[in-house]
């Protein structure tokens, strides 16, 4: 038996399966998100696997990176069932580490099964053989067999055979597909990233109940024209519904546009994973680095961390009857895990759980459609954006909302026709009503991180009229009061303080991320005096200096204010109130983007038991063929956000906020 250890030294890791101290490398990163892969998600128990299992190859010994023997197998050579090689990303398939020396360690063992990944390319292999271990066919699947061992599942797979992803492998397989797609193809990142947003059909596949799964490939399809073909038909048909489904996101004459082969491929790699039920986090992180790598701009664009989103909206406390607004919305972030908070709100009410019959499973999605209909919407001025955040709705709810292509900045009489008619239809008001900045608010919450910069200044003058922080401001006695002057320009981040406040009801709550300099900065007290003046400041949170890299140095904060009436504005002097300040100490990664985990005194990595929820295989099986693997045990990230919100709520108990 292993001996557990509450602590580790500074560059090293656990392992998930054998428990062993080992070093942290990017080759050892990919092992871990397999070896997670194997029990979560394939069912394999610990004890059927051996890390770095040492195997005769000729006269030398070699360690290969898991072996995997069937249970009640005797761990020996001849015995091993499936070998996986594991490489860091850098290394290619067709090097001297590549699928070669996957395959001279098949030979040498008789292995039926292999996989070769660097995380960003995979190679499966299956070799058949006769009595006397000749191999007669060398086949290449779609994936290694779950621990049941069934073929057919891994060819063609049901719906309860699905698989929710776990750690980073979904991650992983979004970069297979994009990287073969950029590559076979000769597709840009951008276009790229659009035919692999079309086999998000994938969704309305797992949804088109009682129907037969049709996102598949065969092996045996992926090996002919023929057969690449017949894959592109069925999901030609599979897209053509979608298109008529979604029609906000794909046009009536979009095409998938890949060839066969590639398409055959990429489906191939995601038919295993249910795009449904895997957990949100997981789903949103994979997601949005993907959209992050290959639609970011230049437009000050540097997307919210998940952890401080999720912050964000806990402390922001939506119910089912409240109307969100991310105006800047980017890739969707704070709309979904918004989104997701209210459903399991919904869930609550109507009494579904997972054993709930299908007709109340039913209804209760009825009900996420129409509440996402009615109450969430989105905006932002990056058409590739609005396409990609409707996709996230899709892929982590049951409705996309209302999601906007518009300069939400704009004075209301330039916005787009199109754009006027469909907002206010969605707000249920008469399009005439939306004239002025006066007319906005229509909203409760509005959770969002703005544009900033000064690379992008404000300058039209019709645009910085409607806003007091669009003019001059002079001090005199009685305080800070605008002037009729306009600024020659303005950040965008200090307009859209404002253009949130009037798309707030009096009464609504907002969560916005600024620049700290509207904070502290001498020449902008004029900001923070308007702050003051027309809102509540409810809470000012001061974000670690790496939130935003390895892309973005800047320091920020997220502020939580609330509107306040008219009433209360022109009265000038609020009684005193307490703001509920806090400081993150640590964002849950580095300025490089690594993970950082907590630390002892000593400066050593602390370990504990994994959660039993998110570890729900262990079952401790003595089969008397292996050693028994203790319960594995996991770091704990480093990351301040989730415990500010717990104190956050707690302290809003006692000040009354009325939210």
């Amino acid at each position: 038996m292993v001996k557990l250890l509450a602590t580790l030294p500074d560059g090293k890791i656990c392992d998930f399966i054998d428990q062993k101290i080992r070093n942290d490398t990017p080759e050892e990163y990919v092992r871990q998100n397999i070896e997670r892969r194997l029990v979560l998600e394939l069912g394999y128990s610990p004890e059927q696997i051996e890390v770095e299992y040492p195997i005769k190859q000729g006269s030398k010994t070699v360690r290969v990176d898991l072996a995997i023997f069937r249970e009640g197998d005797q761990h020996k050579q001849e015995n091993i069932w499936i070998i996986i090689e594991c490489k860091r990303d850098s290394v290619s398939p067709d090097s001297k580490d590549g699928v070669n020396q996957l395959k001279s360690y098949l030979s040498a063992c008789g292995t039926e099964w292999g996989m070769w990944t660097n995380g960003k390319s995979k190679r499966v292999y299956r070799w058949l053989r006769d009595e006397k271990g000749r191999v007669v066919e060398e086949q290449e699947p779609n994936d290694i067999p779950s621990k049941d061992g069934n073929i057919e599942e891994v060819d063609r797979p049901t719906r309860d055979a699905l698989k929710n992803a776990v750690g980073d492998n979904l991650l992983f397989s979004f970069r297979i597909c994009h990287d073969h797609i950029y590559v076979t193809d000769g597709l840009q990142k951008q276009p790229a990233f659009f035919e692999l947003l079309k086999l998000f059909c994938k969704i309305h596949d797992e949804r088109n109940f009682p129907n037969p799964l049709e996102f598949y490939a065969t092996a045996r399809e992926k090996k002919t024209n023929d057969g690449r073909l017949t894959v592109f038909n069925r999901l030609s048909k599979i897209f053509d519904a979608v298109k008529k489904q979604y029609s906000a996101i794909f046009d009536t004459n979009d095409k998938i546009k890949l060839q066969s082969r590639s398409l055959a491929y990429i489906v191939g790699e995601l038919q295993r994973y249910s795009f449904l039920s895997t957990n949100i986090d997981v789903k949103g992180k994979a997601y949005e680095e993907l959209v992050g790598a290959n639609l970011r701009g230049d437009r000050g664009e540097f997307f919210t961390p998940r952890n401080v989103q999720k912050m964000t909206i806990r402390m922001l406390s939506p119910k089912v009857t409240d109307r969100i607004l991310d105006q800047s919305c980017g890739t969707g972030g704070f709309l979904v895990i918004a989104m997701n908070e209210v459903i399991e709100q919904l869930r609550q009410q109507a009494g579904v759980t997972p054993q709930s019959d299908p007709w109340m499973q039913e209804a209760l999605n009825s009900k996420i459609r129409e509440t996402a209909k009615a109450n969430f919407f989105g905006i932002d001025i990056n058409p590739d954006l609005v396409k990609a955040t409707k996709m996230n709705m899709v892929m982590n709810n049951d409705g996309s909302g209302n999601i906007f292509r518009q300069d939400s900045l704009l004075h209301p009489h330039q916005w787009e026709e199109d754009f006027r008619e469909q907002f206010a239809e969605a707000l249920k008001i008469d399009p005439k009503n939306l004239r002025s900045e006066k007319d906005l608010g229509h909203f409760d919450i509005v959770a969002t991180n703005p544009p900033f910069g000064s690379k992008l200044p404000i300058k039209d003058e019709e645009t910085l009229k409607q806003y007091q922080l669009g003019h001059v401001w002079r001090e005199k006695e009685s305080g800070w009061e605008p002037t009729e002057q306009l600024q020659t320009s303005a950040p965008p981040e200090i307009l859209f303080i404002e253009r949130c406040w009037q798309f707030l009801r009096p009464g609504g709550r907002m969560g916005i991320v600024l620049p700290d300099a509207i904070l502290g900065a001498p020449g902008l007290l004029y900001v923070r005096h308007w702050m003051f003046r027309h809102c509540r400041i409810v809470a000012s949170l001061d974000l670690h200096p790496d939130t935003f890299q390895p892309r973005n140095g800047t320091q920020t904060s997220v502020l939580i204010l609330q509107k306040l009436s008219e009433e209360e504005i022109n009265r000038r002097h609020l009684s005193d109130y307490e703001i509920f300040m806090a400081e993150v100490k640590a964002i849950g990664h580095d300025k490089r983007g690594n993970i950082t985990y907590r630390r002892n005194e000593e400066g050593e990595e602390i370990l504990v038991p994994a959660n039993p929820e998110s570890i729900p295989l262990l079952e401790r099986t003595a089969t008397g063929m292996g050693t028994i693997r203790p319960t594995p045990q996991e770091k704990v990230e480093d990351d301040d956000t989730g415990q500010i919100a717990d104190e956050f709520l707690a302290w809003k108990k006692q000040e009354v906020l009325g939210w």
